[in-house]
């Protein structure tokens, strides 16, 4: 049977394009409109509670300037307001140093316009602590702003927290200009036996060699960590099973390792804020919402050095033995300017990632646009997934992502080490095969990419039931897609450099309905694989700019080529 009749149908067409008494806080920046259009049932998002009592950090000695420690101020702060059953513990205008902030029930920290919090650099203050880090279950020192098992708990007015992370974290020499290196190689600290890496302490370094993508598998004690404890850079805000938790207004800056970090809270509500950390920082995501259920993160910014907004849910055995999903998450109105990911899936998720909308994001030089990440030994189910309204522009690699080979690495890095190739072997399906399934992104625009879009399953759990509607890409390269089931496109707009401009590879049930493309040297569509089968094109144009076409009502055959 002729392979190209039996399973490509063609048809040219012109392409369409696609006060008194406590009361919620902020209530009036909550509206309907973030719940319009949600596609699964969404819970409306509790906001805290405070009690109308309030205090200021200076009734209680705190000295501005930032030479001077306020620990002691602001926890006699937190307990004089906790005392009366919660409230408002102002910060005003001024630069403060402190210790770690351990937060308590029913308070607010309100930071006045002008106010700056930095957190101290003396490690000495930050004790370990038995916590959660990278989807494992482990010990790290006590985070800057940490809270654990609380209710109503709210970050509110104009202020900055900044985490002096620049104390914590190692540099890789590439990263910085000659003169940068040469200062901070001055300040302290100690250079890789390569030469390619600035080290914050010796201690440091040796922590290094024990860690398994920076968690130390091999120790289990806190006595056991305490050799290493300045390799342990903890999170900036850590919130561990809290509930009604906002955060309206502040920036939070320069975090040890990640920024803002909600492990299995409920109703938490992230907006009108900025998370910025350098670009070169290690580790610096924006916010890992992780295991949490309904949550929603709008109108913020970000410029960080890892994924921006990043849904985990623990990772392999941790995360599976946790059992608790990233749930009910909404995403809109948000900027991301540098970051690895803008809004990334995974890779921990072993826990699974369900019911999360995403509309109406930017996302402006970002690594990658959208970012789903997973690798064998995860397991976990990823479902449900509603992407739309976004747009990217200088998107150095793929500006949406499917990749459940991940390797620990960044996308950028992966292309500068060569690597991007896959382990094809079938493997047996088991509790620690990932699933992605069930995932629809439309209304896509990207000015300027590297590969417009990467479909990668695994041979033995496929990519299922994915759907792009009306994406129009300008990148390097257009689609490909390997290992998927079921994947639906309607409206795809290409415009590239090479061909082909869509590769499908071991994917079945693929539809084609609407294919856009400048592109005048073939094979504009090549199929391959031995598992491939029951692909359908129609509706594919070859047309210049203004869509008008190039070619008649037939595609010429070498327009797709069939590779066996």
């Amino acid at each position: 049977m002729n392979l190209r009749k039996s399973i490509i149908t063609l048809l040219s067409v012109a392409f369409v394009t696609v006060g008194a008494v406590s009361q919620p806080l902020g209530k009036a920046g909550q509206t309907e409109d973030l719940y319009k259009g949600i596609e699964f049932q969404m819970p409306r998002v509790h906001e805290p509670v405070i009690p109308n009592n309030t205090v200021s950090i200076a009734d209680f000695g705190a000295k501005s300037g930032g030479q001077e420690l306020n620990t002691r101020a602001f926890a006699e702060a937190i307990d004089a307001v906790s005392r009366k059953g919660g409230g408002k513990v102002i910060i005003p205008r001024g630069t403060w140093l402190t210790g770690p902030i351990t937060l308590k029930s029913n308070i607010e920290l309100y930071t006045e316009k002008g106010a700056m919090v930095i957190f101290s650099t003396n490690k000495d203050l930050y004790p370990l602590v038995e916590t959660n880090f990278e989807g494992f279950n482990t010990v790290r020192c006590t985070s800057p702003i940490n809270g654990r098992n609380l209710e109503n708990v709210a970050f509110t007015g104009h202020g900055i927290f900044d985490g002096s992370g620049e104390a914590w974290r190692a540099v890789k020499k590439e990263k910085l200009t000659e003169s940068q290196w040469k200062k901070l190689v001055a300040s302290g600290g100690i250079v890789s036996e390569n030469g390619k890496t600035w080290y914050p302490s010796q201690q440091f370094r040796d922590g290094e060699k024990l860690a398994e993508m920076n968690v130390p598998r091999n120790l289990k004690t806190i006595k056991e960590f305490e050799p290493i404890r300045d390799f342990l850079r903890p999170v900036m805000v850590s919130l561990i099973s809290c509930k009604k938790v906002l955060i309206d207004g502040p920036t939070f800056q320069n975090s040890p390792a990640w920024c803002i970090h909600p492990l299995m809270c409920e109703d938490f509500i992230l907006r009108n804020s900025a998370v910025r950390n350098p670009w070169y920082s290690q580790n610096g995501d924006g916010i890992d919402i992780e295991s949490c259920k309904n949550s929603i993160i709008h109108d913020c910014s970000f410029d960080v050095g890892d994924d921006a907004v990043c849904i985990k849910s623990g990772k392999d055995k941790d995360g599976r033995d946790r059992k608790m999903p990233n749930e009910n998450l909404i995403v809109k109105n948000c900027i991301v300017f540098h970051g690895h990911g803008g809004v990334t899936v995974g890779s921990e998720m072993s826990g699974g990632v369900k019911n999360l909308h995403v509309s109406n994001c930017t996302f402006i030089g970002t690594d990658v646009g959208l970012r789903f990440k997973s690798n064998r030994g995860r397991g976990g189910v990823v479902e449900h997934i509603y992407i739309s309204n976004i747009e990217m522009m200088n998107i150095p690699t793929q500006a949406i992502s499917f990749n459940l080979f991940y390797s620990g690495r960044s996308a950028s890095e992966d292309l500068e080490a060569g690597a991007g190739g896959t382990v094809a072997n079938l493997l047996p399906v088991t509790e620690e095969t990932p699933q992605f399934k069930n995932i629809f992104i439309r209304n896509v625009n990207c000015k300027g990419a590297m590969l417009g879009v990467q479909l990668q399953g695994l041979p033995e759990m496929n990519l299922e039931n994915v759907v792009l509607e009306n994406i129009r890409m300008e990148a390097d390269y257009g689609m490909t897609c390997s290992d998927a089931t079921g994947v639906k496109i309607k409206n795809l707009t290409l415009i590239t450099k090479k061909t082909p401009v869509v590769d499908f590879k071991d994917s079945r049930d693929v539809t084609v309905d609407g294919l856009y493309t400048q592109s005048v040297v073939f094979p504009v569509i090549q199929v391959s694989g031995p598992a491939t089968a029951n692909t359908i094109l129609k509706n594919v144009g070859l047309t210049n700019p203004d869509k008008q076409m190039l070619i008649g009502k037939e595609v010429p055959e070498n327009a797709v080529k069939m590779v066996k």
